[in-house]
């Protein structure tokens, strides 16, 4: 290497030693494009999206919530099942595609979805990403209510996400908290949910997944 041949030059003795052909030398401008291009492969274009959905509560005696029929003085007031998790889990894996929202590409308008299980939406917006070689990475929904009481169904939930969309579950988190008595979650007329996603897309040659 240069290094060794300015010791050699200086009257040094140099030793060799068997190297790592990952360890590459890097000299000119276009060396570091090379390596950041083949270090960038390895780790993939990840991306990270979020969601939101609120439902109002209406006449029932229980409402779905990521997943899991759950028992409760009400129902939601929705055009499919209302299950604000899942719908938040939705828009956050397609924000993390840039690829619209649950509204555009599942519209209200359309009947076909009255009533229908949010599951069917959640396991689409999975699709969506492994069609295009990608894989998530992880998954999270926080939950905003003062009832239904979420803590002992936490796991349930994790679970049943962790099923429709292939995910291990060690990658799924489920969170709850109220609005302390505030707002429209604090007089217990609805529930509202966050949610985030981490996907991993292939990385292509001019840095970005197609």
């Amino acid at each position: 290497t240069d290094d060794a041949a300015l010791a050699e030059w200086m009257g040094l003795t140099v030793a060799t030693f068997e190297g790592d052909v990952a360890n590459m030398k890097l000299t000119t401008p276009e060396d570091f494009v090379r390596e950041e291009s083949r270090l960038a492969a390895g780790l993939g274009d990840i991306r990270t999206g979020t969601g939101y959905d609120v439902h109002a509560f209406g006449p029932g005696d229980h409402v779905m919530i990521c997943g899991v029929n759950v028992p409760h003085t009400k129902g939601f007031l929705a055009h499919s099942d209302g299950d604000v998790g899942l719908h938040a889990l939705v828009d956050a894996i397609l924000g993390a595609l840039a690829d619209g929202d649950i509204g555009s590409h599942f519209p209200p308008s359309d009947m076909k979805w009255k009533g229908a299980s949010s599951d069917q939406f959640l396991k689409y917006a999975v699709e969506r990403v492994t069609s295009r070689g990608g894989r998530i990475a992880n998954l999270e929904v926080t939950l905003i209510c003062e009832r239904p009481k979420i803590g002992p169904l936490r796991d349930t939930m994790r679970a049943r996400i962790a099923e429709i969309t292939g995910v291990n579950i060690s990658r799924v988190a489920v969170k709850a908290t109220t609005s302390e008595r505030l707002g429209f979650t604090g007089r217990e007329e609805g529930i509202a949910a966050t949610a985030s996603a981490t996907i991993r897309l292939p990385w292509s040659a001019d840095g970005w997944s197609e």
